[in-house]
């Protein structure tokens, strides 16, 4: 077989047995319920979605540039940063392969997603590969991740501003510094995060992205500081917001097990996410909200997601979460219940600091 195509025969190769589970059901019971058209990408299909945000971001900055009206600029920066966010999960498709059987095709279309929006596709790629390899693992897993109680009474005033209460800005941070005690650059191939081979692959891709920064630069030369404002920063932030904001609720939730130790298994922590409706933006984010059946199957393209996740339900049964809370109600749910785990325990929950003023 080419270099250049990938394999769907076996959508979770290389990865640990799953024979030593209690779970009730097994990685080969979810797979065989799902039926096999689902773990296979559409390269038309997959195209569409990447051109039709390309040419809603287009249609966007037009009709902004064209109305140049301080009343319209609120609802543009939300559209566009809502945009930005759609065009970061087709890039996620295209960093899992599940955009098409190609690579070549993956990584150029990733790169085009990720660029513009100031994200190093490889990096990035690299590092979210390590969070699915150990979602719900405390001590291995790459994003979200809980502190200890231990943890959490010895971190920094700032550190715990960071993470509890600004924690809708964080990621730029993360791409930088990475999470709380692990360290490493997501644009430095000597960061641990990398092997020797990926060097060059993280090299590109931060290339790039000093290029994107540079086109930045230039324009902001050429049209001045407001013009950064308006049609760039604010819906950068708009999108920050909206990637911590979705991932942060992918995992931080109260009724969420996590694992130390041998009682950590893959598809244990696989299925410790959860399903969350996003109403009206369901659909223009690719449905990224359906999270539990992408863990479990990480090259199901996001477009098939729906009709995995049907299939998988009444195989998982109690074990399949999702919540119908309002998200507004889930973020503040999870901040002022979510601030550390017991330091000791093979499976542990998320408890709040409010227990501690207590004791």
């Amino acid at each position: 077989m080419p270099s250049n195509i990938i394999s769907f025969n076996n959508p979770l190769s290389g990865e640990t047995s799953e024979d030593t589970t209690k779970l009730p059901f097994t990685l080969q019971d979810l797979k065989a319920s799902i039926p096999a058209e689902c773990f296979q990408p559409n390269v038309t299909k997959s195209l569409f979605y990447f051109f039709r945000d390309i040419l809603i971001i287009g249609l966007l900055y037009a009709v902004a540039h064209y109305l140049d009206s301080w009343l319209f600029f609120p609802i543009f920066w939300l559209m566009q940063g809502t945009m930005f966010w759609a065009l970061f999960v087709v890039g996620h498709d295209c960093g899992h392969q599940s955009f098409s059987k190609h690579k070549w095709l993956n990584d150029l279309i990733g790169h085009l997603s990720h660029t513009p929006i100031l994200v190093p596709y490889h990096g990035w790629r690299i590092s979210h590969r390590t969070h699915h390899k150990n979602t719900g693992n405390i001590d291995n897993d790459e994003s979200w991740y809980p502190v200890s109680e231990s943890q959490y009474k010895d971190m920094p005033l700032a550190q715990k501003i960071g993470r509890y209460y600004v924690f809708l800005l964080a990621y730029p941070v993360y791409l930088f510094k990475r999470s709380p005690n692990k360290e490493g650059s997501h644009f430095l191939p000597s960061s641990s995060l990398f092997k020797p081979s990926e060097k060059w692959d993280v090299l590109t891709s931060t290339i790039l992205l000093i290029g994107m920064v540079g086109l930045l630069g230039f324009l902001t030369y050429q049209w001045g500081w407001m013009w950064l404002l308006k049609y760039y920063a604010v819906p950068y932030l708009v999108f920050i917001v909206w990637l911590d904001l979705v991932t942060f609720l992918h995992h931080t939730e109260p009724e969420l097990p996590w694992y130390r130790g041998e009682d950590w298994t893959f598809l244990k922590g696989a299925i410790s996410s959860i399903d969350r409706d996003y109403g009206l933006v369901n659909h223009i984010h690719h449905d990224i909200g359906t999270h539990v059946a992408h863990h479990i199957f990480l090259n199901i393209p996001h477009y098939n997601l729906l009709k995995a996740t049907e299939a998988i339900k009444p195989v998982m049964g109690e074990y399949f979460h999702k919540s119908e809370e309002p998200i507004w109600k889930s973020v503040w749910n999870s901040c002022i219940n979510c601030h550390f785990v017991p330091d000791t325990g093979s499976k542990v929950y998320y408890t709040s600091n409010n227990k501690l003023t207590k004791d």
